[in-house]
């Protein structure tokens, strides 16, 4: 037999190719010898979307789906030296989401990736991610209160703010921190979502509030929900800011500096608010349409 005829023979028998026989040596080792060693991920892989790296030819993996992430295996199948083989998880973050967006770069869900503060803080997807987890919520959570779990454990300062008496019902497990924010970025400060193109994702669910408005609340244009509202958690009534209604308006209604001669304690004069008075302590009492009208200029029906 021939050389090269023996070369072939052990090839289409799985053996790696040798150089003398005028073929370079594949650096995979393939998914067969990964398993061999570690069959507990190899088990839980199969079962992973994931797996479909070793299955797609279109992808340029079939057969190594592994070492799409890891790298080329065969030194570390011949050796077992953990340092010939790349362990994303021991990697930077940056070098960590190299990995991973070099196929998840540029898709929909992860457009902001490179943006968001998650990439900026060090925060590697592997951190939410398990990547050889199978079936379930392994991969991706998506019960809530597997989401509000997973990112309370960096934020606990927020989960505190969901403890006070009025908040979003993200405790209760009617809603999970994903709802309002997206975690892979945004173009909105904090990473929060957005609804029809660039406006507050607040108004995915409280669209009564949205407008256009004829007239509008200066605030809830420039400022957002943000400057009435706590959006995790208050001890104030309806999330406010302040523990009053006439407090929160106060903030940019005030008395500014002006002679004022009529005697009343309120706004610009000549205002007729006399907040010592209980008649002028709700402001909401009167403005009624605080979050914009299309009939009053003063957002009072």
């Amino acid at each position: 037999m021939r050389s090269t005829e023996a070369a072939v023979l052990l090839i289409g028998l799985g053996v790696a190719a040798h150089p003398a026989w005028g073929q370079p040596a594949s650096p995979y080792a393939g998914s067969d010898a990964c398993g061999a060693c570690h069959e507990d991920i190899a088990g839980a892989f199969a079962k992973s979307p994931h797996h479909l790296l070793e299955t797609d030819k279109k992808r340029g993996s079939a057969g190594h789906a592994c070492e799409s992430c890891h790298g080329p295996g065969q030194k570390h199948a011949e050796s077992a030296d953990a340092t010939a083989i790349r362990n994303p998880a021991k990697l930077t973050a940056a070098a960590t989401d190299r990995v991973c967006l070099s196929c998840h770069l540029n898709q929909p869900t992860h457009v902001g990736r490179l943006q968001s503060s998650h990439a900026k803080d060090g925060v590697a997807c592997t951190t939410c991610h398990k990547v050889h987890d199978g079936g379930g919520d392994g991969l991706v959570v998506r019960v809530a209160a597997g989401i509000n779990q997973q990112c309370s454990g960096c934020h606990l300062e927020v989960w505190a703010q969901f403890q006070r008496p009025n908040h979003h019902r993200l405790p209760e497990e009617a809603m999970s921190c994903v709802d309002c924010h997206n975690p892979h970025g945004s173009i909105r400060p904090k990473m929060t979502r957005t609804f029809s193109a660039n406006e507050p994702g607040c108004f995915t669910c409280h669209g009564d509030k949205r407008g256009p408005f004829a007239f509008e609340h200066g605030p809830m244009r420039f400022d957002g929900c943000g400057s009435c509202h706590e959006p995790h958690g208050s001890a104030n009534p309806r999330m406010l800011t302040r523990q009053s209604v006439q407090y929160v308006c106060l903030e940019c209604h005030a008395s500014l500096p002006a002679s004022n001669r009529t005697g009343t304690i309120g706004v610009v004069p000549p205002a007729f608010h006399d907040l010592r008075s209980p008649v002028f302590q709700n402001c909401t009492v009167c403005h009624q349409k605080i979050h914009g009208s299309h009939v009053d200029r003063n957002l009072l029906k």
